[in-house]
């Protein structure tokens, strides 16, 4: 009897340490929800992959600002690898068909240096949670091997964002080709993806500015949208916002997405200013109107006014689709002193592909082509207007024309009158060889 009333008493043991474990939403609950909040989102994880030599330089520079994700660098050339941060993991592949060079603009050859190391790739897409696939499309590295990467990431199950970029107008036609080739290829392979045209840096820098300065303005704010981002997943807030409203937004495939940072100094306006900043990265050609997705996360210091989160707030979720999910965090903490920080991540903003934009714009050669006919017009009739003289000028024309008529005429009178005479004569000449010839030696010589 002793045994059974001991099995009894250990049963119901586990129930309170189930709860225990349980995280809590809201801070609200006691300090030591918010302990156990911040050790259960700690477990969640993020891997930044750059895959070829841009998207390379990209992860270097952002793998030193952002310490909760791990890094990788992934390419074929060995030599370029070897440039990279130190702070991220350095995966060389491929080595059997492009002997530690690279691809040469070769996608083809991208995707089968991918295909032929599928399961060393599956062994760093492994294990995590997020995946954040970062490519320059238009080289043969990028274009060919990151759908590939996609493709696993998506069959292990992992939560995959794809960051890529588009080659600048003066690298040619043949470039952006395939990058937008490569762009078909991963939408249906990623749950979200943001495109940014290299083209567009020229709208916050000069054009004198030096390349690696332009490039690296670029890498500056993608490391501060990705900062606020995993920021906002592993911080825990006032209202919090982890990786489980991540996955409600990002859930699906191939949504265009619209991801950005910002920091306002906290002043009169200040909501406004950073809503404007917010919703206007000249980055992206393209804006989270009609969205259907809307994950939003305001930071500042405890003193945070609501009518400040309201006005933010409200602004951004106006602009999205009337049955987007929309999902709101406020995070309070003494790092962001005199500072209103502002993440918004838009999925499915519902605008015209950006392949088909790009190849519209291939188009504008077709005006150019229209514009010819129209100076000939103009010339055509800026003749006419030089022809018209006035009435005394046409009349003088218009005599010696009449005068050439009526010599013609006359000509063809004289001509006609000729021929009858010399017909007359040649009929008198035939009578006078009808006669015999004794009489017509008579008739000559009285002629």
């Amino acid at each position: 009897m002793a045994k059974k009333s001991q099995k009894k008493i250990e049963k119901p043991l586990p129930k309170p340490e189930a709860e225990k474990i349980h995280p809590v939403k809201s801070s609200r609950e006691g300090i030591s929800s918010k302990t156990k909040l911040f050790n259960g989102v700690k477990k969640t994880r993020i891997r930044v992959i750059g895959i070829g030599g841009g998207a390379g330089n990209i992860v270097s520079e952002i793998a030193s600002k952002i310490k909760k994700a791990s890094f990788v660098v992934a390419n074929t050339d060995i030599k370029a690898l070897k440039t990279t941060s130190r702070k991220a993991i350095h995966f060389q592949f491929g080595q059997n068909l492009t002997h530690g060079l690279g691809t040469g603009m070769d996608p083809e050859l991208g995707e089968m240096a991918a295909q032929d190391e599928k399961e060393k790739i599956k062994k760093i897409l492994e294990n995590q949670n997020l995946l954040i696939l970062v490519a320059c499309l238009g080289g043969g590295t990028a274009s060919g091997a990151t759908p590939i990467f996609a493709k696993i990431s998506r069959k292990l199950g992992n939560l995959t964002l794809g960051i890529f970029t588009l080659p600048f107008k003066f690298e040619g036609e043949k470039k952006m080709g395939i990058a937008l080739s490569a762009l078909e290829k991963l939408r249906p392979r990623v749950n979200a993806f943001l495109v940014i045209p290299n083209e567009r840096i020229f709208q916050i820098i000069d054009k004198k500015t030096p390349l690696k300065v332009a490039l690296s303005a670029i890498n500056k704010m993608l490391s501060e949208s990705l900062e606020g981002l995993i920021e906002m997943i592993y911080t825990p807030g006032l209202i919090n916002i982890d990786f489980a409203d991540l996955k409600t937004i990002l859930e699906g495939q191939g949504k265009l997405s619209y991801l950005n940072t910002v920091k306002v100094q906290k002043k009169e306006g200040a909501a406004q200013e950073a809503v404007e900043k917010v919703l206007n990265n000249p980055l992206y050609p393209y804006s989270i109107r009609g969205s259907k997705g809307i994950l939003l996360n305001i930071a500042g210091e405890r003193d945070l006014e609501l009518s400040q989160v309201s006005q933010i707030s409200k602004t951004i979720s106006e602009l999205a689709n009337s049955e987007a999910k929309i999902i709101f965090g406020i995070s309070q903490n003494k790092k962001y002193s005199d500072i209103i920080q502002t993440t918004l991540l838009a999925t499915g903003c519902q605008i015209k592909i950006l392949p088909k934009k790009l190849k519209k714009r291939n188009f504008k050669k077709a005006p150019l082509v229209e514009k010819k006919p129209k100076i000939v017009k103009k010339v055509k009739k800026s003749k006419k207007i030089k022809i018209e003289v006035p009435k005394e000028a046409k009349e003088d024309e218009v005599k010696p024309v009449a005068a050439e008529t009526e010599k013609i005429r006359k000509n063809a009178l004289q001509i006609r009158k000729e021929t009858q005479a010399a017909e007359q004569e040649l009929l008198e000449k035939e009578k006078i060889w009808e006669t015999p010839a004794f009489l017509r030696k008579r008739l000559i010589k009285d002629q």
